[in-house]
């Protein structure tokens, strides 16, 4: 493999890392929300569990981005900021943020990582994406179960504003932006990385496949997000 491109895929492996160790702190932050808002135990207990899996996640990414050359690594952050509107009340923006973290950024991992696999590659890489993707179709399941235990309180129609937000925060940089080459794409997925082309096919289809009707049949009106997602793709930002 070309140094470049090594140094890539260990950058990428670096950066979930840092993503894994957010989300964990981020779910046990969730996790003790929802046993104060009196949630039903079975989900309280699955995001202990999905705070437990992302810690697990990133062990597993750091050793990755170390067997492709990567020495330092970035600071272990100690919180996850609240990605809530302050306005919203204590039990909206807990909405708000498993929304967000699962129905939709756990929804999208769970199809880049099936892309991913889709290709042969390393047995130890493929083996770190199965065990990464197990867990993150059990983070996103928990998302739609509690949006769905939401809806049956009350309505959850104040969230349609918001959706252009969480899916500016669930994106990577310039994601919409016009990327490099892919002639070295099936290196890349063959070591779990998605060409930047493919990433915002991905992206996009489990948009319009998955979360967008998820939110739709829990009564979100997903017309700001369609419409983020239209403009993004016009103007490439």
């Amino acid at each position: 493999m070309p140094d470049a491109l090594r140094q890539f895929v260990a950058e990428t492996w670096v950066f979930r890392r840092q993503e894994e160790l957010e989300a964990g702190l981020r779910f046990a932050r969730l996790a003790g929300a929802l046993e104060q808002l009196a949630t039903p135990e079975t989900l309280v207990e699955l995001a202990r569990r999905a705070a437990e899996d992302e810690r697990r996640h990133a062990g597993m990414c750091e050793l990755m981005a170390r067997t492709y050359g990567q020495a330092v690594m970035p600071t272990v952050p100690l919180v996850a900021r609240e990605t809530a509107p302050q306005a919203l009340g204590f039990r909206e923006r807990v909405l708000y943020e498993v929304v967000a973290a699962c129905c939709i950024s756990e929804t999208e991992s769970t199809a880049g990582l099936t892309s991913v696999l889709a290709v042969d590659g390393p047995p130890r890489v493929r083996a770190v994406l199965r065990d990464i993707l197990r867990d993150e179709v059990a983070h996103s399941r928990l998302g739609w179960a509690y949006l769905a235990h939401a809806a049956q309180s009350g309505s959850v129609a104040f969230l349609s504003p918001y959706l252009p937000a969480m899916l500016e925060e669930s994106v990577s940089p310039r994601l919409f932006a016009k990327g490099l080459s892919d002639a070295e794409g099936a290196m890349l997925l063959a070591h779990g990385v998605l060409p930047h082309a493919r990433k915002l096919e991905v992206f996009i289809q489990a948009l319009h496949d998955v979360v967008f009707p998820g939110l739709e049949r829990c009564g979100v009106d997903t017309t700001p997000g369609r419409q983020w997602v239209e403009h993004c793709r016009r103007s490439g930002a």
